[in-house]
């Protein structure tokens, strides 16, 4: 990951996206940056090596909120982060919040895929109806909040496909997209139909005449 000199950067033309992860970096700044010409959207993992915040949050919303906040606090710049997972109707909204870690272990993908195949192995199809979840949160400089909610109602399948995205896209059908599952979209696609994409839209319809300050 390249890294920025934090003191290089405009505070007005700069938003710090909390995530080390430059898959959420990339859409992000894909998608908020015809809206907000002029800003450079930056990962904060770009920029330091700054403590992760407890994420001890009960909901998407808190999350979300607790990641932005910790941005803002440690590098002094506007701040948007991502809280988002998958919920599964037949196993009672889970992995929910944990979606990152349902395997026991932050970030393992794979892992998480293969604990969610499990879990529903008996479930029949018409029953695996589930949903990705985003809530975005974009704080400023002096704290001012703004939230953005979005989804994207699917079912998860029995095996995973596809190359793109990440997390649990290679299992999860997206009803927009029949037969094929969110790896198999293309990144302009998975754009025009994700749940952080209906999320960035409800946070962009509150935009209006917002700045970093």
């Amino acid at each position: 990951m390249e890294h920025i000199d934090l003191t290089s950067l405009d505070p007005e033309r700069t938003v710090v996206v909390a995530t080390g992860n430059l898959h959420k970096l990339k859409e992000i700044s894909a998608m908020l940056g015809p809206r907000l010409p002029g800003m450079r959207f930056v990962a904060l993992g770009q920029l330091g090596d700054f403590p992760e915040p407890d994420e001890n949050g009960t909901t998407f919303r808190d999350n979300a909120l607790i990641k932005a906040e910790a941005a803002v606090a440690e590098t002094g710049l506007a701040a948007i982060a991502d809280d988002s997972g998958l919920a599964v109707d037949a196993l009672d909204g889970a992995p929910g919040v944990h979606s990152a870690r349902y395997c026991g272990r932050h970030g393992d993908a794979a892992a998480n895929n293969d604990l969610l195949l499990k879990n529903l192995a008996d479930v029949p199809d018409d029953q695996r109806t589930a949903r990705f979840v985003s809530v975005i949160a974009l704080v400023s400089r002096s704290g001012l909040v703004t939230i953005g909610q979005g989804a994207c109602e699917g079912a998860v399948g029995h095996v995973g496909r596809g190359d793109h995205g990440f997390g649990y896209d290679p299992l999860f059908l997206p009803a927009d997209t029949p037969g094929r599952t969110m790896a198999e979209l293309l990144p302009e696609e998975k754009n025009a139909i994700s749940h952080r994409f209906h999320a960035l839209q409800d946070l962009l319809g509150q935009l209006d005449g917002w700045t970093t300050a």
